[in-house]
């Protein structure tokens, strides 16, 4: 399927477009050189251009792909209809200049063309569309059938009775040799009969497209798509026969051909699904709308006729509510069509949350990542988590498309999608994936990157246990254990010298004092590194509020407000809170100049909240989570909570602490 033209072939081709095109050129030099009288005769119709481009396009398909039997196809129908816009206008010549045998045989011609060219054109081609191949067994069946009425109108047509009066634009009857002398009392309702039948056929041929199409794949569906959009157009135009859409039907079949070239030869290179999808949806959307409006009024005013407004009122109402979900409704519906189920955002959302529930974050990040790339159809999508993670599935390539993955308003990292691969879908359709799988691959890199926060605290808490029992091992040992035993020796000597020296006595005791003044101090130094004693002796908020108050300059206003019961909260819960706080205003005093301050403290369904808001400068476009900020992230995730840093369109900072209480308990 993949050879170009022979020699034979291409000079064939080019014959047949060019005559085509020629005898439709010569049909129209004679009806502008007869009497204004016998114009009447004629009127733009479909067959002008079928005669012109469907020779013309089949040959260029023919040319490339001789063995296509589409081209070839396309050059008949386009040659008959061609033949028979030639034959009209010398029927009308001969008849205008009296000649009635020969009217009688360019008729004969003329309708037995016309009809076969139509047949050809509207019913065996669609048959032929999708690549230009071969239709499957049932449908080669329903071709045949097709034939087999085609043939048989096109017989009835060239052997019709006399007709009992002159056609427009003629003085005389035109005589049929070929008459086979079926009353014209039978020939009618059985040429009408078979009328209809072929528009039911040329229905079913768009509807063998529709139908194959769904049980193709990605590349067969994006190339059917340039036929079907057009066939489908023509059908509905056809089948209603309205004369206000004339005019636009003789223009539309010009873009049959070229859409059928297209879907052979170059379909890769155009965004017709997009198109396509489009315009069923917003003509699927207008008419649904349209139907509920319409029925809605019909009802009310049957219900209320003497409250017209109230109808209206109720009927745009209705309408307005069924619009949105109708339109998600067939855009599902033509994603499902075009690409199959993995085009349906609905179902790699299902399969991408069936991915995350059967893995561990980790895991379900690399699942993430293939979903992505399988729904968008591009040669490599990359995940990179602010952490330092990155997980790639596929070749992303230099260059690839970068979007921003954010959670609740903060950046979490970016997916990066690589170049569209062979079989991509179309441009309208990717956003709609993006749109929809975006939250969800946000969600996971959050969730990763949680699970890897969790997992280094956990680390730095064992370090950080053992690091203190060192140090407080090495502090009551060296330290207040050293001070402690030569207060004892100090004692000893001030018992031994205090009846023999009491001025002696009396300085040990004095050194003694001063001694233990300093291991008190130590001893609230040990104590004030396990939790703040302003936890206790104040409580979380009062605390925060002197915190504040000893942090921040003495130009800055400072606000702290507490929404629910903050005297039961669990230890690990205050200290927690404490010292997220506490590093939050660190960071507005260091970075923010922020002139106001707001700490609020909300306590709802067991998570107590806490949230540090400024109207300082906000965060840098390129940041980097420093020790602080890792910190705060760390103390949330050991109690299993969560905190957000985020920057507001309104301006300043705002740190956003979410602590469990059941997970301190």
């Amino acid at each position: 399927m993949g050879d170009r033209g022979s020699g034979p072939a291409l000079v064939i081709a080019a014959v047949v477009g060019v005559a085509s095109a020629a005898a439709v050129a010569a049909a129209l030099a004679i009806q502008f050189g007869l009497p204004p009288q016998s114009q009447v005769a004629f009127e733009p119709t479909p067959d002008y251009t079928a005669g012109v481009m469907f020779p013309a396009l089949g040959a260029y398909i023919a040319a490339r792909r001789p063995r296509l039997p589409i081209g070839w196809l396309m050059i008949a129908g386009g040659v008959f209809e061609a033949v028979s816009v030639l034959t009209s206008a010398l029927l009308v010549q001969a008849e205008n200049g009296g000649d009635l045998d020969a009217a009688a045989l360019y008729r004969i011609v003329g309708a037995g063309t016309w009809s076969l060219g139509g047949g050809f054109l509207a019913i065996l081609v669609p048959l032929f569309a999708i690549g230009g191949r071969r239709p499957s067994k049932g449908w080669g069946v329903f071709g045949v059938v097709a034939a087999v009425i085609i043939v048989v109108q096109t017989a009835l047509r060239v052997g019709r009775p006399e007709p009992p009066a002159p056609t427009r634009g003629m003085s005389s009857v035109i005589p049929n040799p070929l008459d086979f002398g079926i009353p014209r009392e039978v020939w009618v309702p059985v040429t009408d009969t078979l009328w209809l039948a072929e528009q039911g056929c040329i229905l079913l041929a768009l509807v063998s497209m529709v139908v194959r199409m769904r049980g193709a794949d990605a590349e067969t569906r994006r190339a059917v798509a340039w036929p079907a959009l057009t066939f489908a157009v023509y059908a509905v135009l056809v089948v209603t026969g309205d004369p206000a859409f004339h005019a636009f039907l003789v223009a539309w079949v010009a873009l049959i051909p070229v859409s059928i070239a297209f879907s052979v030869l170059r379909h890769g290179l155009f965004g017709i699904d997009d198109v396509l999808s489009r315009t069923v949806v917003v003509a699927g959307t207008v008419a649904g709308v349209s139907a509920v409006y319409f029925a809605t009024g019909a009802v009310f005013s049957l219900m209320a006729a003497e409250y017209d407004i109230l109808a209206g009122l109720a009927a745009a109402l209705f309408a307005g509510a069924f619009y949105q979900p109708l339109r998600r409704l067939i855009q599902r519906g033509m994603d499902r069509l075009l690409y199959g189920p993995v085009g349906d955002p609905r179902l790699l959302t299902a399969r991408l949350v069936e991915e995350v529930r059967n893995a561990d974050p980790a895991e379900a990040l690399a699942a993430v990542v293939d979903v992505v790339r399988d729904g968008l159809a591009v040669g490599g999508a990359a995940v990179e988590v602010v952490n330092g993670l990155h997980l790639t599935s596929g070749q992303v390539g230099a260059a690839p498309r970068e979007l921003p993955l954010v959670w609740h308003g903060e950046p979490v990292g970016r997916l990066l999608l690589g170049a569209p691969g062979g079989g991509r879908f179309g441009a309208a359709h990717d956003e709609r994936v993006v749109a929809t799988l975006l939250p969800y691959v946000a969600d996971v890199a959050h969730a990763v990157r949680m699970a890897s926060d969790l997992q280094r605290s956990r680390e730095r808490i064992l370090a950080a246990r053992e690091e203190e029992r060192r140090r407080l091992r090495r502090d009551l040992h060296d330290g207040l254990g050293q001070t402690l035993g030569a207060m004892a020796m100090t004692l000893n000597m001030a018992r031994l010298n205090i009846k023999g020296s009491p001025a002696t006595a009396d300085h040990l005791l004095r050194d003694l004092r001063s001694g233990m003044d300093a291991v008190a101090g130590d001893i609230r130094e040990l104590v004030y590194g396990l939790r703040p004693p302003a936890l206790d002796d104040l409580g979380l908020v009062e605390a925060i509020r002197t915190l504040a108050a000893d942090t921040l300059d003495a130009g800055t206003a400072t606000h702290v407000s507490a929404d629910g019961p903050m005297d039961d909260l669990p230890a690990a819960v205050e200290v927690a809170a404490y010292r997220i706080a506490q590093e939050a205003l660190t960071n507005v005093r260091r970075h923010a100049h922020a002139k106001r301050v707001s700490i609020t403290l909300a306590l709802e369904d067991g998570l107590l909240t806490v949230r540090v808001a400024d109207d300082g400068i906000g965060l840098p476009e390129v940041r980097r989570a420093g020790v602080g900020t890792a910190s705060m992230r760390e103390r949330a995730a050991e109690l299993g909570g969560s905190c957000a840093i985020t920057a507001p369109d309104t301006g300043g900072t705002v740190v956003a602490a979410r602590l469990p209480l059941t997970g301190a308990m």
